[in-house]
């Protein structure tokens, strides 16, 4: 079999796409981080690029897609010394090039891990992030992507579906990232003190940027370019835009006026809800989803102060919540006119509960799964090098304490005139700004999402 050239223009261009997304997440979670802990927030992002893509290449893909039992691939049949560069090194039936596929499924790696980050804001070892990234990806991410996609217990026994990454992504970085908040504890001031975000334009330029990337994260897990693609697109298109809506109509009528923090987050939730989905249902019924998930994830975000977990930037409330809704979705509205892959109809389109159980099975092994190797791993991390860092380090900022910089020099320029910064009125001996406004507990819900 020749190379598809088609087939592997469309899964590079999907790769790149994929990638951006990691940035766009460090954005967002930056900017609806704290100022002072804005740089160590995106630092746990670009970390995990560097690390993932090392650990996927040696030996993470081989354990993920190596042909093998039910847990674990062949770790000798893609091992990372090997190469694949001859003329019948394709994957499957594709036409792509092996390497093309190792390095589209390793930017799912990448932001996987990269998503546990926002629930840790603020109080997290970089050494200890690392070392617990290095952990999960080996025990967790590695296995379950094997699980879900390589053929193992879920795909090939249970036959549950995930299209993108509903279980093997988000349920499994939320249910570890509500892990890591237990190991850690609530940051200094929460929920007492108000910690809103401090850059609402970088949190909507870093959704704006996972929008965009979705479609590679989405349309091309089909891998070739057909009218799955097509499907698994236009879902992506309609169901993320009906959840910013369902996020914001529940801000309006919860909070009064709705926000362009709810506006990014919802469309967040859609994305996150329709990526397991996206090639199983029709594009109604993913409208249908896109608006559940907004508006039931924009209250789930509100549980963390009703339960006392300290999930910064909402993890639990938008990936792991998200993650269900979707995968419960397909069996749902799954249907077998849109997917061969759909073997039973969904319970709404003509079926029986048969696909919805097995889409429950699926999403509780993960989330136990994830769960428990997480805390451990935390646990384990925090008696030995510490995963928490002081509480001085914490007030003060991490971003001085951990990387000795900030994100934000205000200072005024050296000589009498002060440069641009006296011009703004910054460091100018006569101040014009407005005097300041204490924070206020008692801001909505929604404006606090960045907790």
């Amino acid at each position: 079999m020749e190379i598809d050239t088609g087939n592997t223009a469309w899964l590079l261009v999907s790769t790149a796409l994929v990638l951006l997304m990691t940035p766009g997440l460090a954005l967002f979670y930056g900017g609806l981080n704290r100022s002072k802990g804005v740089l160590n927030m995106m630092m746990m992002s670009f970390s995990s690029i560097g690390l993932v893509s090392i650990l996927w290449l040696f030996y993470g893909f081989t354990v993920a897609f190596g042909e093998g039992g039910k847990f674990w691939g062949d770790l000798g049949q893609y091992l990372g010394t090997k190469t694949f560069v001859g003329e019948n090194d394709l994957w499957g039936e594709t036409g792509i090039p092996i390497y093309v596929f190792i390095a589209f499924q390793m930017m799912f790696a990448v932001i996987t891990v990269a998503l546990i980050s926002g629930a840790l804001s603020d109080r997290v070892k970089f050494a200890g992030w690392l070392l617990f990234a290095f952990g999960w990806a080996t025990l967790v991410y590695f296995p379950v992507a094997h699980m879900v996609w390589g053929g193992g217990l879920i795909g090939g026994d249970i036959g549950a579906l995930d299209f993108a990454g509903g279980t093997a992504v988000h349920i499994n970085a939320g249910a570890a990232a509500l892990a890591l908040v237990l190991v850690l504890g609530k940051r200094v001031g929460w929920p007492r003190e108000s910690m809103k975000p401090h850059n609402v334009p970088m949190v909507a330029l870093g959704a704006a940027l996972l929008w965009f990337g979705w479609f590679g994260f989405n349309a091309g897990s089909e891998l070739t370019a057909d009218g799955v693609t097509a499907l698994a697109f236009i879902n992506t298109q309609v169901a993320t835009a009906a959840a910013l809506l369902g996020w914001i109509v529940v801000e309006w009528l919860r909070d009064g006026k709705p926000t362009l923090v709810g506006a990014s987050s919802g469309a967040i939730a859609g994305l996150v809800a329709i990526t397991p989905a996206c090639a199983f249902i029709t594009p109604a019924a993913a409208v249908l989803l896109g608006v559940v998930a907004g508006a039931v994830c924009a209250l789930a975000v509100g549980l963390k102060y009703r339960l006392g977990y300290d999930d910064s930037l909402d993890v639990v409330g938008v990936h792991f919540v998200g993650g269900w809704i979707g995968c419960l979705w397909i069996g749902l509205f799954g249907t077998a006119s849109v997917s061969s892959l759909v073997e039973t109809d969904g319970l709404f389109v003509g079926g029986d509960a048969t696909l919805l159980g097995k889409q429950a099975i699926s999403a509780l092994i993960v989330s136990v799964y994830s769960f428990v190797i997480a805390f451990a791993l935390g646990f384990v991390i925090d008696k030995t090098i510490g995963l928490r860092v002081s509480a001085e380090a914490e007030v003060d900022g991490i971003d001085i304490a951990e990387h000795a910089e900030s994100g934000y020099d205000l200072s005024p320029t050296t000589g009498s005139s002060g440069g641009a910064f006296a011009m703004a009125g910054i460091g100018a001996g006569k101040s014009t700004a407005e005097p300041a406004v204490e924070s206020d507990d008692s801001a909505p819900v929604s404006e606090k999402v960045a907790g």
